[in-house]
């Protein structure tokens, strides 16, 4: 209740404290099985209560992925980059939340932080550029010995599992999440256990750009507990466990193993650094397609 300041003749107001949820096709959906749990700063301060999601959030958010897909991989490269492009603008618009967030998430100055909100933002707008390119670095027409054309071209793999690192709760983040949805896949993300703010606060910027819902899909929670029933189901097609420790990442393989889904291995990453491609081709199949020319003229060719 507020209480009148008698000095000043106003009334002090209350904080309003931000809830924050999953972000699953499009919505913000509490976990199904109403759990939070406690998020805190560096220091051991409370910040937030997170959702604390079920296997059965997990299954929703591949529907969504799935649901998702047939149009996010149809979309022109063309389009996902203006999409992915929109998405920076609309992190510019909330830099401030966002650098707050991570220097609470991280245990950063507020000018370090500073510094890894611009990076995230500059990265979006990296991936963005390449939607349209990547598919003349990783395709083209390859010589044959016969009157065909042979030609290669990159196509999405499917619904890709993200698990996303635990100490770069937004660079890091968003390095693993952008190459997957920037090539055409749908993704599921599982947030850092410990620091999962910025990743359920990316997701309402997903909301309010031109991202399809269920392009990408926010979870929080106790990693293992998610990341198990998305590694054995038979309708994801690839998992990311960059944000698995080697026992966890072990587990996930062999369940993984259950439908040959693609699996990238945690490694050591310089997220500040250049990424480079690798996550794009990691989660891209190479489609290949033989043509007849048609009856070759004296010439050699028939054009």
């Amino acid at each position: 209740m507020s209480e009148k300041n008698e000095k000043t003749d106003r009334f002090d107001r209350l904080s309003v404290f931000k809830t924050y949820k999953l972000y699953v096709g499009g919505k913000f959906p509490r976990s199904e099985s109403g759990r939070v749990y406690e998020v805190s700063d560096a220091k051991g301060n409370w910040l937030a209560n997170a959702p604390l999601s079920s296997r059965k959030d997990a299954r929703d958010a591949v529907v969504a992925a799935r649901k998702a897909f047939g149009g996010w991989s149809g979309a022109t490269a063309y389009n996902r980059g203006q999409i992915l492009y929109r998405v920076a603008e609309m992190l510019e618009g909330r830099r401030e939340q966002f650098v707050r967030e991570v220097a609470d998430a991280e245990g950063l100055s507020k000018s370090k932080a500073a510094a890894v909100v611009d990076a995230t933002i500059d990265r979006w707008v990296w991936y963005a550029g390449w939607t349209d390119k990547i598919a003349q670095v990783v395709g083209g027409g390859n010589p044959v010995a016969g009157p065909f054309f042979n030609l290669s071209t990159p196509e999405p793999t499917g619904v890709v599992a993200v698990l996303a690192p635990q100490e770069s709760s937004f660079l890091g983040l968003v390095s693993v999440v952008a190459p997957v949805i920037a090539t055409g896949n749908t993704a599921i993300v599982i947030a850092s256990e410990k620091s999962p703010l910025p990743a359920l606060s990316l997701g309402e910027v997903l909301a309010t750009s031109d991202l399809p819902g269920g392009v990408v899909n926010v979870l929080s929670g106790r990693t293992a507990e998610i990341a198990a029933p998305l590694a054995a189901h038979q309708d994801v097609n690839a998992i990311d466990l960059a944000g698995a420790d080697d026992v966890l990442a072990k587990e996930l393989e062999i369940a993984a193993a259950d439908n040959l889904k693609r699996v990238l291995r945690p490694q050591a990453v310089d997220y500040s650094a250049a990424p480079g491609i690798d996550r794009m081709t990691a989660f891209l199949e190479t489609k290949t397609v033989w043509h007849p020319t048609g009856s070759l003229g004296a010439s050699g060719s028939s054009y």
